[in-house]
């Protein structure tokens, strides 16, 4: 495949605004949408050649309450001089099918999938000329893609849809299905920290050993340039798992329901501005200076940039 001209970024989201909403004053709070606050939303924006003047689209098919998703995205980009936002409350395959629909995102410089339960994307947007449309755009354009939570879960060609984190070494537990393939050999978990899904991503690695799996935290996210160069973004913490190496599992041998073994998984740990080349499998540590409040820039490349 072609490098790609256009930018991805997937994010690990703050709180789940869709399928396991269960306490809703949590999501009325007008700061959870936390990675706003760090600059993500910001990089978003720089990134896309009109800048403040670009056209965002909004995509909330994951979210069970896309009115109210919808909405707060809005005031979020307001907050940032950018006004030209629109919101696609698109939920089901006749609606990405719209002729109205197609045209915005032929139009749009900056898309945007919110969170919920990434199945619904998938569902929705396979096989359509929607997804197709994003993709060409993303292969040949400038054009920039963003994701959080289910949004940047669906990303990669492979991805995790089901599977509780205190059982996920457990065969048959963690679920996979097709993602809408916006980046191939990765597969994403989101809120990873937080809900402490190590052994989701684990395990996924184990049964697809030729791709990385990505872990991202709440307020933490990737800026992937060129389909391999990725850079993180925003505050949190991101960690890799890079199964290439792996000496022996029995994955393929215990009975569904039984605990996995994995021998020589290899992991790395991301924070603010360190990056990681796909294609070398090598991953570059940053030094990054406080400047003020909030506010960092990245010094030189740390002393040590090759992990061995």
């Amino acid at each position: 495949m072609d490098v790609p001209k256009g930018k991805l970024v997937i994010i690990g989201g703050a709180v789940d605004m869709g399928s396991n909403v269960s306490v809703l004053e949590h999501i009325m709070q007008p700061n959870y949408i936390k990675f706003f606050e760090k600059g993500i939303l910001r990089r978003i924006i720089n990134e896309s050649d009109k800048h403040e003047a670009s056209v965002v689209e909004v995509i909330t098919t994951a979210s069970q309450i896309p009115d109210l998703v919808g909405n707060e995205y809005i005031k979020a980009f307001n907050q940032l001089n950018v006004t030209h936002v629109n919101v696609l409350h698109i939920k089901s395959r006749e609606d990405a099918a719209n002729p109205e629909y197609l045209e915005r995102i032929r139009k749009a410089d900056v898309v945007m999938f919110s969170g919920g339960d990434q199945l619904r994307l998938t569902a929705i947007f396979g096989g359509t000329q929607f997804l197709q449309i994003l993709k060409q755009r993303y292969q040949h354009e400038n054009f920039v893609i963003a994701g959080t939570s289910a949004g940047a879960a669906a990303a990669s060609t492979h991805m995790i849809y089901r599977g509780q984190s205190n059982e996920a070494l457990i065969k048959g537990e963690v679920q996979i299905t097709a993602g809408l393939g916006f980046i191939d050999s990765v597969i994403v978990d989101t809120h990873f920290v937080q809900r402490g899904r190590i052994g989701r991503l684990l395990y996924a690695v184990a049964t697809n050993p030729g791709i990385l799996g990505i872990g991202l935290g709440e307020d933490a996210g990737l800026l992937i340039t060129e389909g391999n160069m990725m850079e993180a973004i925003g505050s949190g913490l991101i960690m890799l798992v890079d199964g290439k190496n792996i000496v022996e599992t029995n994955v393929y041998d215990v009975e569904i329901g039984d605990p996995v073994s994995i021998e020589n998984l290899k992991v790395h740990v991301m924070s603010l501005f360190d990056k990681y080349d796909l294609q070398q499998h090598r991953m570059i540590i940053k030094k990054v200076v406080k400047v003020e409040e909030g506010v960092f820039v990245t010094a030189h490349d740390s002393d040590n940039n090759d992990l061995q």
